[in-house]
């Protein structure tokens, strides 16, 4: 007879389960930031702190629509992931020097190609509760 498997202990301290794409992608993104901000020139301290603010912001809200957002319904969930990726590739684009329309409207852009991805992706790989769909 097989003998009966241990729950294993539960560790103590920071638990920091889901930060590791987060974080990798903000820092990734707050690094591009302040080096589109630069223009060529000398790296300032207000390009640190707007690389920075930029990668924590990005960082917090993909971790908190990739924990949070299954509360949402589908059709919720995928413009939030749209406005979250438009607003990021808008503020990149404007940092640039662009005009106010053009950054707006890529980051119009990149919002309506991520909501329909998001949404497509949501309604082939879940059931109608939410749950995970069976393969």
């Amino acid at each position: 007879m097989a003998a009966h498997a241990a729950v294993p202990a539960r560790r103590r301290g920071i638990d920091t389960h889901g930060w590791a794409g987060p974080i990798a992608i903000g820092v990734l993104y707050g690094l591009y930031a302040s080096t589109v901000a630069r223009h060529g020139g000398p790296t300032t301290l207000n390009q640190l702190w707007l690389g920075l603010v930029s990668a924590v912001v990005l960082a917090a809200g993909i971790h908190v629509l990739h924990h949070q957002g299954t509360s949402l319904r589908r059709e919720l969930r995928a413009p939030a992931w749209g406005v979250l990726v438009g607003g990021a590739v808008g503020f990149l684009f404007s940092l640039s020097n662009a005009s106010v329309l053009s950054s707006s409207g890529l980051g119009l852009a990149a919002f309506a190609v991520t909501t329909v991805a998001a949404s497509y992706s949501f309604y082939t790989h879940e059931d109608a509760a939410g749950r995970p769909a069976p393969h």
